[in-house]
């Protein structure tokens, strides 16, 4: 087993695990030092290509950025989003797995769960492909938002579903908008890591988007905290920027002559 892995495995009631996601080299490269794990999230859909949902990234699109990504990366675990109709089989999910892991030398991927697509990571597993579970609001085959495990019932389908992904094969497992009742049940009912999203500290681990905590994403969902507003250092730098073009104070002799 990968021996990144391994060390995420180990924090399991430890120590927290830290997350977030990354689309290009330069984000990646900051992350890397403070990260456990960092993922190709096929969020980009969102945050860079402006999709409504992320129904429409590609695998070549995620292997380009994946690509990107893995040249900042050194220590952290580099997991990739399969994007949504990549893995519709045991047939079609084991070989694009194996074009994205071939390609981008990426340490594992991440397939969301539709309640009965186990089969798939058991394949995936057997495969010797490290996969990371996804259950709760699964973005590729949930058209409404909500959270979720608010009833007792429902808390306990979401542990079965979890326990049969662990059974699986997983490494991991992100739990996307549970309830902090539901996330607490599922994290201590199972012997891998949960990464949370939106589903309190119960969890092994938190993960976020990266563009979404730096405030220049556009969306913001309650449960993102922002730990910037760089929108709004951008704007300033561009509005400084065009100033000095249209005052002639930039390019200046020294900017030239420096090379800046």
């Amino acid at each position: 087993m990968n021996k990144k892995i391994i060390k995420i495995l180990k924090k399991k009631n430890v120590s927290k695990i830290v997350c977030l996601t990354a689309y290009s080299k330069n984000i990646a490269e900051i992350l890397d030092k403070y990260c456990d794990i960092v993922l190709v999230g096929d969020s980009v859909a969102n945050v860079l290509y402006a999709f409504k949902n992320t129904h429409k990234i590609s695998l070549e699109n995620i292997i380009q950025h994946t690509l990107s990504v893995k040249k900042g990366i050194k220590k952290s675990l580099l997991v990739v989003d399969m994007p949504k109709g990549t893995y519709n089989n045991k047939k079609i999910a084991k070989k694009n797995a194996k074009i994205i892991l071939g390609k981008t030398k990426c340490d594992a991927i991440k397939i969301e769960s539709n309640h009965k697509n186990f089969d798939i990571i058991c394949e995936l597993v057997r495969a010797k492909i490290p996969v990371m579970g996804h259950i709760g609001y699964t973005p590729q085959f949930k058209k409404k938002f909500k959270v979720e495990g608010g009833t007792k019932h429902q808390a306990n389908k979401l542990l079965k579903e979890a326990r049969l992904i662990e059974e699986a094969g997983a490494f991991s497992i992100v739990l996307e908008c549970i309830t902090p009742h539901a996330s607490k049940l599922i994290s201590e009912g199972i012997k891998i890591p949960t990464i949370g999203i939106g589903s309190s500290a119960y969890c092994d681990g938190q993960i976020l988007v990266t563009d979404d905590m730096l405030g220049i994403s556009g969306f913001y969902p309650k449960f993102v905290k922002k730990y910037a507003k760089l929108n709004r250092t951008i704007e300033k730098a561009v509005k400084k920027y065009t100033r000095d073009v249209k005052l002639s104070k930039f390019p200046s002799k020294i900017n030239f002559l420096n090379g800046k």
